[in-house]
This record gives C-alpha cells, sequence and structure tokens, in this order.
C-alpha cells in the first residue's frame, strides 16, 4: 500500500487533488471540440509508444495478484497483452471521434413575453471514478471525462496500481502535448482506504462519484457518500430461454453469454428455462461441454445429474466465473417473477421467436438493459456505439445503462430577454 506524504490527512490530500482538477476543469471546458478531441489522439498515440513499459507495469501486478491468491476471473480482468492494449487506446481514440455533447441544445422555446429559453448541455464538472481491478478504466474513464470537459479524480484499487500509474503517465503526456492541463486527469497517489473516504465525503469539491466494483465498494459509496453517485451495482443477469426459442440460437447465445469472458460485468450468472422448451437436455449438455459448471433446482438436477442443487444464495450471485445457477419455470409469468425477485437490475434477455412474449418480456423487466435473441455480453458501451463507456448505471436517475458522454453532462437554461421585467 502506497502511504500517503505524512503531513497530509486524507481530507487534505483530495481537497487539494480536488482544487486542482476543478481549476484545470475550468480550462478545459473553455477548449474547443476539437481541440479536447486532438488531445485525447495524442494520448492514445503515447500510449502505444509506451506499450513494453505498460505491459512490465501490468506484468508486476498479475505476479502481485497471483501470489495475494486473486481468482482465475479477477487475473482476467487484470491482465493487459498487446492486444487488450491496442483495444484500450482504440478505445480512446474513438471516444475522440464521437460527437461532443458539450453545447447541444436539448430544446428552445420563445415565451408569451418574448423571452427566449434554451438548454443547453454542460460538463458536470469533477468526476471522483473509484474502481477495482481493470486497468483499462483507467483510460476509458479518463478519455470520457476528457472528452465531455469534465476533469477526472481517479482512485484505481489495489491490484492494478502499477498498470494503472504507467497507462495514466502515457495517457498524460499525450493530454499535455494536446494543451490539456496535467490536472484535468489524475490518479490518487495512495491506496490508503481513507483517501476514499475523503473522497466521497468531499462534497462541494467533487461534483459525482462513479463507483466501478463488487458490491462491498458500491455499499460503502452509497452508505457514506456526500456527493451524488452514478451507481454501477453488480450483474447478476438473466437469460430465459422461452418455449418457443429455437434450439440452435438458445445454445450459441447461452454458452456466449456465460463463457465468452466470465469476469465482465455482462456475464450471464442466472439461465431459466421454460418447461416447455423441448431440447432443455441439449442445452444443458452445450454449456456442460464449454466448461460451464452448473447449480440447478430440483427439476433441473433430476435431467441432468452433473449439476449440483442450487443454494438460495446462488441465484443472488454475481460468479465472475464459468459458474451459472440454472433454473426451470412454468411459463413468462415465472420468469419474470424470478428475475423481479433476484435480478440486479444490469441486464436480462430473453430468447424466443415468439414476438409477443418478446414484446411482453422487454416492458416488463425493469432492468437498465433488456434483450431479445441477443447475448448479455453485448452489454458494454463499445457495443452501443458509445465509445468506452463509464459503468453501467443500474439506477433510475439521471443515466441508466451504458454511461458514456451524454451521461457525463449536465444542462444549463440561457435565457435571451429584450428588456423585460417580471410584472
Amino acid at each position: 500500500m502506497t502511504p500517503m506524504p505524512q503531513t497530509e490527512t486524507p481530507e487534505q490530500l483530495i481537497a487539494e487533488l480536488a482544487g486542482s482538477g476543478r481549476a484545470a476543469q475550468t480550462m478545459l471546458a473553455q477548449m474547443t471540440s476539437d481541440a479536447r478531441a486532438k488531445a485525447l489522439k495524442c494520448a492514445a498515440k503515447h500510449m502505444r509508444a509506451d506499450a513494453p513499459a505498460i505491459l512490465t507495469a501490468n506484468a508486476k501486478d498479475i505476479e502481485a495478484g497471483r501470489a495475494n491468491g486473486l481468482s482465475k476471473a479477477m487475473l482476467d480482468r487484470l491482465m493487459l497483452d498487446q492486444a487488450r492494449l491496442e483495444g484500450v487506446a482504440a478505445a480512446v481514440e474513438a471516444v475522440a471521434d464521437l460527437p461532443d455533447p458539450v453545447g447541444e441544445i436539448i430544446d428552445e422555446s420563445t415565451r408569451p413575453n418574448g423571452l427566449k429559453m434554451s438548454r443547453v448541455r454542460v460538463p458536470i464538472g469533477t468526476i471522483g471514478i473509484i474502481y477495482e481491478s481493470r486497468p483499462n478504466v483507467t483510460a476509458d474513464a479518463a478519455a470520457l471525462c476528457v472528452r465531455a470537459g469534465n476533469a477526472a479524480l481517479l482512485r484505481g484499487g489495489s491490484e492494478a496500481v502499477h498498470s494503472n500509474r504507467a497507462i495514466l503517465k502515457a495517457f498524460s503526456a499525450g493530454l499535455a502535448e494536446g494543451g490539456v492541463p496535467a490536472e484535468a486527469v489524475q490518479l490518487v497517489p495512495t491506496q490508503d482506504r481513507a483517501a476514499v473516504g475523503a473522497m466521497l465525503t468531499a462534497s462541494g469539491l467533487i461534483d459525482m462519484i462513479v463507483p466501478r466494483g463488487g458490491k462491498s465498494l458500491v455499499a460503502r459509496v452509497q452508505a457514506d457518500a456526500r456527493v451524488p453517485v452514478l451507481a454501477h451495482l453488480d450483474g447478476v443477469n438473466h437469460t430465459y430461454v422461452h418455449a418457443a426459442a429455437d434450439s440452435a440460437m438458445a445454445c450459441e447465445i447461452a454458452v456466449n453469454a456465460k463463457m465468452r469472458r466470465t469476469a465482465i460485468c455482462g456475464a450471464m450468472e442466472t439461465l431459466l428455462i421454460d418447461t416447455r422448451f423441448v431440447d432443455t437436455k441439449a442445452l444443458l449438455d452445450a454449456l456442460l461441454q464449454a466448461g460451464v459448471e452448473l447449480r440447478g433446482d430440483g427439476r433441473i438436477q433430476a435431467l441432468e445429474p452433473r449439476a449440483t442443487i442450487a443454494s438460495q444464495e446462488d441465484w443472488d450471485t454475481e460468479y465472475l466465473d464459468s459458474i451459472l445457477s440454472v433454473a426451470m419455470v412454468d411459463g413468462l409469468d415465472k420468469a419474470l417473477a424470478h428475475i423481479a425477485a433476484h435480478s440486479s437490475n444490469h441486464t436480462d434477455a430473453i430468447i424466443t421467436d415468439d414476438g409477443v412474449a418478446a414484446e411482453k418480456f422487454l416492458n416488463a423487466v425493469d432492468s437498465a438493459i433488456v434483450m431479445h435473441n441477443a447475448s448479455s455480453q453485448f452489454a458494454d458501451g463499445g457495443e452501443f456505439g458509445l465509445g468506452a463507456e463509464i459503468g453501467i448505471a443500474t439506477g433510475r436517475l439521471h443515466a441508466r445503462g451504458p454511461v458514456a458522454l451524454e451521461g457525463l453532462t449536465t444542462y444549463k437554461w440561457l435565457v435571451r430577454g429584450t428588456g423585460q421585467a417580471r410584472p
């Protein structure tokens, strides 16, 4: 753990960082959209040039993670290679090429007294991002904040400390080349958890907190924050195979939703199979052959003895591993009831050729992302055409689903008059 300077309390450290970030954000917001985009492309260029140093730093984190007993899923989240790092750099470039929401006129009208009203998108300000284990978040979050005219104060997990520092060093060099103040993106220089608490209570200095991590992190943020929070909760994601599902499609989507990458928040964690679906055994076989450990209810285990009995806790677990809870359900309404009881409101999907059933599912499930005949692994900002994402918001206010540029803006009213005084 990197200690804080002995002369500073956590509150003093965060106040200094947030204060310099706010000053930089004032300058950043006044830069043109083209200038911010150019700076991000410089950042991507520097990340590619510094790839050897970044991968060396990541290797240190991987080595430490293995020594500390990190799970296979956590190591997968942490690991960078040349291809993944190129993907991170490409995502930064994609953000640079996205339409800039800042300055967009949301609506406008003229009042009977002649006052002209308009609502215009503006940056939120200084955004604190608290995240665990995935070093790509350092670049993704920084790029999105800068593109939308915000300053970013990043606090990554201790598992990725070397990777995060190496990425930000390259990223910041690129921003400086593009004329962006260095303080526009800062990494909290300590892993002391007291610094997280200081971020959460920095009302007036930090404008919004975005937590990206497990239940314990999000629970702490929501319990302690005195700053508005854009919550990214865990992904207890369901796929419901309806009676009218195509068997081949159901097998392909289920295996992909679980096994493409088990450690991402869009991975399927519970499979619901309609009792009238005719190829349940073939579906379970496909999952077992793909290396999935099945934890089923009594009807599943009676059909497939290789499945173990699921506990009540399994239905509410985000495994982030090649483990899947499976239940048989007696029709669409029972599937909807199970999802309402156990979903984390992240991503839920139905597989069916019945258009009426699909529309009922899409309208009834109250999740940020609801899918028909598609893998839940598409729950990703890049797949939604948003470039990168700062997280997938599962709440109901401000933004839902993959949060990208628009979700990092607010608006202000502009009122233009010709001398009106209110009677």
